[in-house]
């Protein structure tokens, strides 16, 4: 289905070294090897790693890695690095030792790994003045904003810039989950200033649920990014409507047709998901590739691969 794959395309940035799965180096980067090698390799991203951790990844590159004289190849892994908060002494060393990793990795005939992302915390729209004045040109940040404080100012401070914002769609206790006014409204003050997200943790399902591990209502990635998708090229939206996509618990609302997509009649087409994906709406991390995967299978919106990997533990 053309649209869902417009949707789903390069969305999903492995952080298997995260919870819950918690996995350890070697595992996180063999299964990311094997899922770019699959049927379904379209729906990967990046590969999240902390900085801090970078010594134990190139311990492992040897035998991971691809060789490849062209850096910029597609054989090329890419990382989203996780950095110390803006307001930590150690962001200016982390990124000093994101330059010197993409040093030694990006040298003819190196393994082909970069970094050209970055997720850092900030607190305010000082913090983040700071921090765009310091990041390297050839990084782009996203600054991971408090859901539960007023987001506006530090949307302003990264309105116009090579950077967007980031927010923690849930976690392993209840209090990491915005509600969905709050999180409607990060979605919509993002969109008004016309800045990108991502999202992280949380999303490992399809739609809307009661995730009986954490104790309470988790977001589905359709819902997440759909509402996105319409809030990009619909921009009198009203904020109900939107948490009316992110309630949504049922594929009923929604529609899903080979070339457009949309919630209660609002469709958009294969070109326009693509555009603000491309623009707006990013990705998102999870700790599995192959549950939202699987998800999708049976829902009837994607077609199970005779190849589908197992995820390594």
């Amino acid at each position: 289905m053309l649209s869902l794959q417009a949707l789903m395309d390069g969305i999903i940035d492995y952080a298997g070294l995260f919870p819950p799965a918690r996995l350890e180096m070697q595992p996180t980067m063999r299964n990311y090897r094997t899922y770019r090698d699959g049927d379904h390799h379209w729906m990967l991203g990046r590969l999240v790693v902390p900085v801090a951790r970078f010594e134990e990844f190139e311990s492992h590159a040897g035998s991971l890695l691809p060789e490849s004289r062209d850096p910029v190849s597609d054989d090329c892994w890419v990382i989203s690095a996780l950095t110390a908060p803006v307001g930590d002494e150690g962001f200016r060393r982390d990124l000093e030792a994101i330059e010197s990793f993409n040093e030694r990795h990006l040298e003819r005939g190196s393994r082909a790994v970069a970094v050209d992302t970055i997720e850092v915390r900030a607190d305010d729209a000082a913090e983040i003045d700071h921090a765009l004045d310091v990041i390297p040109e050839f990084i782009f940040p996203y600054f991971e904003l408090d859901h539960r404080s007023d987001v506006r100012g530090p949307i302003a401070a990264i309105a116009g810039m090579d950077a967007g914002a980031k927010i923690r769609s849930g976690g392993i206790t209840p209090d990491l989950h915005p509600t969905p006014a709050e999180f409607a409204r990060f979605i919509t003050a993002c969109g008004d200033a016309e800045i990108p997200f991502k999202a992280t943790a949380g999303l490992h399902h399809p739609l809307r649920h009661h995730a009986e591990a954490v104790g309470c209502d988790q977001y589905g990635f359709l819902n997440v990014f759909v509402a996105a998708c319409l809030a990009w090229w619909e921009s009198d939206l009203e904020p109900d409507f939107i948490q009316r996509v992110l309630e949504a618990r049922t594929l009923e609302p929604f529609t899903f047709e080979p070339d457009r997509l949309g919630f209660e009649g609002h469709l958009l087409t294969c070109e326009h998901v693509e555009q603000a994906r491309e623009r707006f709406c990013h990705a998102y991390g999870s700790c599995s590739f192959l549950e939202p995967l699987e998800d999708l299978v049976e829902l009837g919106l994607l077609s199970a691969s005779p190849t589908t990997p197992r995820e390594v533990s």
